[in-house]
């Protein structure tokens, strides 16, 4: 009670809990695409080079800081990781052999360039942490409305190209010979899912952002089989994941720590994962 008691006098409880539920909006409509064309592997690795964005815009805007006072991280995250997006989604549809080893590459080399970059940024080591981990507690009213703009993106390009990001999704093979552009496709999705990591990364940060991106619409697709009704459900599973645990663990401390709400929201979603195995295990749903 102490969360809702406070809320009336700590703007950052608001701010965190409207980024959360944006950020669900996000995944709930993305994860989905994701887990059916089977591409969270891809997903990783460009949440990963987004790193290198962020460390090239603390580094600038340590060396030139009048000029660049205006740009946020999260500014070079949503470049690089659409930069990323684009170079994967047409070497993963030109080039089959050694993808893995590629993918696994470009994730190496994008998080060791965005900690080189900030590792050269004095006093910066603290802001790091919040992106590789996030930082819902701190998160401000600027990066919900750079959330809620990402929001309104995904919403219009995924309502735009549905049914081609659909196709794709179900069966590529199948979709070309109907005449759907598979690489323009898959680089949109891409794109998409770019977009969403960066929704993501204030809340869970980019090391942990798999696990929103893919389990509440992995738990969602137990129960249904339909795209368009995993997304709602997905989505509202993602608000329940980003808001309870959030509340639950305010104030709350063991032996003398205190609980941080991000690892408990990707515990919770884990946690309803992992539920919803057992009771297909048994027969329940």
């Amino acid at each position: 009670m102490g969360f809702f008691a406070d809320i009336q006098h700590n703007s950052f409880l608001v701010t965190g809990l409207l980024a959360g539920v944006l950020a669900s909006v996000a995944t709930g409509v993305i994860g989905p695409f994701v887990i059916t064309r089977r591409i969270v592997f891809l997903s990783g690795a460009i949440a990963h080079m987004a790193l290198a964005g962020i460390g090239g815009v603390i580094f600038l805007r340590h060396l030139f800081p009048e000029a660049l006072v205006w740009l946020s991280p999260l500014h070079g995250a949503v470049v690089v990781a659409l930069g990323a997006a684009v170079l994967l989604g047409v070497v993963h549809e030109r080039v089959a052999e050694r993808m893995d080893t590629l993918i696994g590459a470009m994730w190496a080399v994008g998080m060791a360039l965005g900690l080189m970059l900030i590792k050269f940024t004095p006093g910066y080591h603290t802001e790091l942490m919040s992106y590789l981990f996030g930082n819902i507690v701190y998160v401000t009213w600027s990066d919900v409305g750079l959330i809620a703009v990402l929001d309104g993106v995904i919403l219009l390009v995924t309502a735009l190209y549905y049914k081609q990001i659909l196709a794709v999704c179900v069966d590529a093979q199948q979709a070309e010979l109907r005449g759907v552009p598979v690489l323009r496709t898959q680089i949109i999705l891409l794109c998409l899912v770019a977009l969403t990591v960066i929704t993501l990364i204030q809340i869970v940060g980019l090391i942990l952002v798999l696990a929103l991106l893919t389990l509440p619409a992995a738990t969602a697709a137990h129960r249904l089989h339909r795209l368009s009704a995993i997304i709602p459900a997905a989505t509202v599973i993602g608000l329940v994941v980003t808001t309870v645990p959030r509340v639950a663990v305010y104030d709350l401390t063991v032996n003398g720590a205190s609980i941080s709400p991000e690892p408990a929201i990707v515990l919770s979603a884990a946690g309803l994962y992992l539920l919803s195995v057992v009771l297909r295990r048994v027969g329940v749903g």
